[in-house]
């Protein structure tokens, strides 16, 4: 899987609209994310871990965090990643719960959280437990294995060093389709 474009909106500490065009960065799909200390690290990592599950990158932080403080009311708190995958393009779009003022009258209403998948085809999936065993499908790991393979933040390189063999063998077995060779060699 490579990441093509993130754009995060009142997500985080971004308070605006603000896209990362990750295909200027190259096309080895291998990036550097490096910064201060508050720069927005973090945010980034938790916006392609929710936009792919749902889930922030980090245990200690929840979706219903997400909200930009800095954000105005009526700006939307979304997550959108266009990625590649075995030479597919998919585009997933994701919401979490959060307050916006009505449409109609004064005071706020809750935006439920949500979300959408638009695969290589058109077709587009609009409900979160589909777009979630979607993208399961489509990357053959869960989130898990996916922050320990794909994203390792730092402080979690150790933890995969010190990975149980059979921890480290069903990672590197769902990333690599290792199965697939598993049932030739059998056949």
């Amino acid at each position: 899987m490579r990441p093509n474009q993130l754009t995060i909106s009142a997500f985080g500490p971004y308070a605006d609209r603000t896209v990362l065009d990750l295909d200027q960065l190259g096309t080895s799909g291998l990036y550097l994310i490096t910064g201060d200390t508050g720069a927005g690290k973090t945010t980034i990592f938790d916006a392609i871990t929710y936009a792919l599950y749902g889930e922030a990158s980090g245990s200690q932080r929840q979706p219903s965090m997400f909200r930009s403080k800095y954000a105005a009311e009526n700006t939307p708190t979304e997550v959108i990643l266009t990625f590649t995958c075995f030479d597919r393009q998919y585009t997933v779009r994701r919401n979490p719960e959060y307050l916006r003022p009505k449409t109609r009258g004064e005071g706020m209403t809750t935006q439920k959280a949500d979300a959408e998948l638009t695969l290589p085809d058109g077709t587009i999936l609009t409900k979160p437990k589909e777009v979630d065993a979607k993208i399961r499908e489509i990357l053959g790991i869960d989130r898990s294995q996916f922050l320990q393979i794909a994203m390792i933040a730092q402080g979690d390189f150790l933890k995969l060093l010190l990975a149980s063999t059979e921890e480290r063998k069903k990672s590197s077995g769902n990333c690599f389709r290792r199965s697939i060779f598993m049932n030739c060699r059998k056949n």
